[in-house]
């Protein structure tokens, strides 16, 4: 076996310790200017939803796979989940669709992979903590409780929240941990290797099925809601 060679680290800027997180600790390439956001396409591919749609899905994903959320808060607030996949992913989704017999209708799921980007959630522990604004200092971030334990609580909850709109971990992801193992992914079988002591690798397929599925109850709900039009 050829051994991997660690991503070579870059000198610790104080100024921008968010930047520091995900490039030193998590080796996660981040797009360049401020604030900070991550490359898709690279470690991973990225599925945006409504969270209301997104809730059904956490349950298809293993302890330790990473999910965001941007402009809502975690008790349901509205907002979008972003559930990141295996890199990919998103270029396999139109298929994955159709296969599913969802891709003539149209549904609320964003894939963003090579060549993209997200906003990078406030790394976890730092959400209006100590040091400026939103900001904890470094050490504060180390995390002992070994991979797949995450920061969230049996609900899948987010213990943290950032300001109103601003995105946050739902699941976030951890320092000394492949992230790739834990992302659900079309080659997902039961004879893969356990993740964080918990089953194998999520599937990409039950997890995109849940997602349309939800979407279109969404969709037909608010469609029910509108007031009828008379000529």
């Amino acid at each position: 076996m050829v051994p991997t060679v660690p991503h070579p680290r870059r000198p610790l800027d104080p100024s921008d310790p968010v930047r520091w997180w995900y490039e030193n600790e998590l080796g996660w390439p981040t797009v360049p200017g401020a604030p900070p956001r991550l490359v898709t396409g690279v470690r991973f591919d990225v599925l945006d939803v409504p969270a209301e749609a997104g809730h059904a899905a956490l349950r298809h994903l293993g302890p330790g796979s990473p999910v965001a959320l941007h402009g809502g808060h975690a008790a349901g607030g509205g907002g979008r989940m972003r559930f990141l996949v295996a890199a990919g992913s998103a270029d396999e989704l139109p298929g994955l669709l159709d296969w599913l017999e969802w891709g003539t209708l149209t549904l609320d799921i964003a894939a963003i992979g090579a060549g993209g980007s997200i906003e990078a959630p406030e790394p976890p522990g730092r959400a209006g903590k100590a040091g400026r604004p939103g900001i904890t200092p470094l050490a504060s971030l180390v995390n002992s409780q070994g991979c797949g334990q995450g920061d969230a609580d049996s609900r899948g909850n987010a213990r943290e929240t950032g300001p109103q709109g601003a995105a946050v971990w739902l699941r976030p992801p951890e320092p000394g941990c492949e992230v790739e193992p834990s992302l659900p992914t079309m080659s997902a079988l039961p004879e893969l290797p356990a993740v964080g002591g918990v089953g194998g690798a999520p599937d990409l397929v039950r997890l995109v099925d849940t997602m349309a599925t939800q979407c279109h109850r969404v969709r037909l709900r608010r469609v029910s809601a509108q007031p009828l039009a008379f000529s």
